[in-house]
């Protein structure tokens, strides 16, 4: 019988919905010093172990079954079997995103829910690696993984934490290489750029935004958060001041980097060379910066116009030797959550690519999940390599919605990421399959 006829026959016959409430309830139970409540436990597992034993016994793979018919509802099980057809193999790596993906301030109250952190023990426990792929610092994300999935499995030599959005990659248990600080490899040229918009960010904010925001206390990137709830009113206007602050700011230091590396240089930009003659200043050097990054991201165009701060200049006319170096520096807008500088050469492909090779991933088959514009350059690259499958919320960037539905169509719900992980599992345990 074909896998399509026989998952029909799974979910025809049998009471898959209620097995699946048996299972949450046996797997999220909190450990409570009750008789009564453990005695409770104890009579949904016996019968729980009932139902999946009519399954298994039902069918030649009755164990692969009824461990999807306890944990996959009916769509994800067919997901997962056109995901196993198209593919032909398991996910062996979990790249996870953190913010509004496994969870989401509007949906989970900001916390990992308990359901998911659940499936994430499970694939731990089949061997999978997990990648924790974020722009947090490291120091908040160590914190929430060992609360949400225990110091073992933190430190068990299967996990990685990819921070900063790629600046750096912290595998426990790994010796030399458990934490690689990437942004070392830049040149110095970069990194004093980054020194010197670090070193003033604040100091020499208007008062608004000594008030209104406050750094990420991240090891390289520059990020700058409302002291406002996210997402609303205040939080908007306060980050989309900062974001032209901070573009104003970055031409001023990558400015004082070129003279500093290259007078010459820095003189031919000054001529206008390779653009036509004319003559630079500091408000020349800011227009043009704020055309190149507008011209990069429509987002970013559409706050410096909504600021009054947008250039009446074509991004063609940036000097080649200020696009060189602007080419090399990543501005992100994250609307009423963040306005941030990192660097280009450091992504979330390049922290992944590090992670593997520390966990010894050779040949990735790759689930990636994420909402925002640095987590599609990690789906993109999975994609091209065929390294991996992509999914999203339903909130996500525009950009990275789009990929996804051109891909496998992997949306869940705000708040749902489990949904998905249950999908995988299910994926997994029928490519197990002969």
């Amino acid at each position: 019988m074909e896998r399509y006829d026989l998952i029909y026959q799974l979910y025809d016959e049998y009471e898959t919905k209620t097995l699946q409430e048996y299972q949450a309830f046996v797997d999220v139970f909190p450990a409570i010093d009750s008789r009564v409540a453990l005695e409770h436990w104890q009579g949904v597992n016996d019968e729980l172990e009932q139902r999946k034993d009519e399954i298994r016994s039902s069918f030649a793979a009755g164990e692969t079954f009824a461990e999807i018919a306890a944990r996959a509802d009916r769509d994800q099980a067919f997901t997962a079997l056109d995901l196993e057809a198209k593919y032909g193999r398991a996910v062996n790596v979990l790249v996870l995103d953190v913010d509004e993906t496994l969870r989401s301030a509007g949906g989970t109250d900001n916390e990992i829910p308990r359901d998911t952190l659940h499936v994430l023990t499970e694939f731990h426990e089949a061997g999978v690696p997990i990648v924790i792929c974020t722009g947090q610092t490291l120091e908040n994300v160590k914190g929430f993984a060992i609360q949400g999935l225990g110091s073992e499995i933190v430190h068990s030599g299967d996990l990685s934490i990819v921070y900063e959005a790629g600046t750096g990659v912290f595998t426990p248990g790994h010796g030399a290489q458990t934490k690689q600080l990437l942004y070392e490899d830049l040149d110095e040229a970069i990194r004093n750029v980054f020194d010197d918009v670090r070193s003033r960010v604040l100091p020499e904010a208007p008062d608004e935004l000594r008030r209104g925001c406050h750094l990420q206390g991240n090891e390289f990137n520059i990020t700058m958060k409302p002291n406002y709830e996210t997402g609303s009113m205040n939080a908007r206007e306060t980050i989309d001041t900062a974001l032209v602050y901070l573009i104003d700011l970055l031409a001023d230091a990558v400015a004082s980097a070129l003279e500093a590396l290259d007078k010459e240089a820095a003189d031919a930009v000054a001529s206008g060379d390779g653009n036509g003659s004319r003559e630079i200043s500091d408000e020349t050097i800011v227009d043009w910066t704020r055309a190149f990054y507008a011209d990069q991201d429509p987002e970013i165009r559409a706050v410096l116009e909504s600021e009054g701060a947008y250039p009446d200049l074509n991004a063609d006319t940036v000097p080649d030797r200020l696009t060189d170096v602007l080419e090399r520096i990543d501005v992100a807008y994250y609307e009423a959550d963040a306005a941030e500088i990192g660097s280009l050469e450091l992504n979330k492909v390049v922290g992944v690519e590090r992670a593997l090779e520390v966990l010894g991933v050779d040949d990735p088959f790759s689930l990636v999940m994420g909402d925002s514009k640095s987590d599609l350059r990690v789906m993109e690259w999975v994609d091209e390599n065929d390294a991996g499958i992509a999914a999203a919320p339903e909130h996500a960037s525009q950009d990275t919605l789009e990929h996804v539905l051109e891909t496998d169509e992997l949306v869940f719900d705000r708040g749902k990421s489990v949904d998905i992980l249950r999908t995988v599992y299910a994926l997994n345990r029928l490519a197990r399959l002969e």
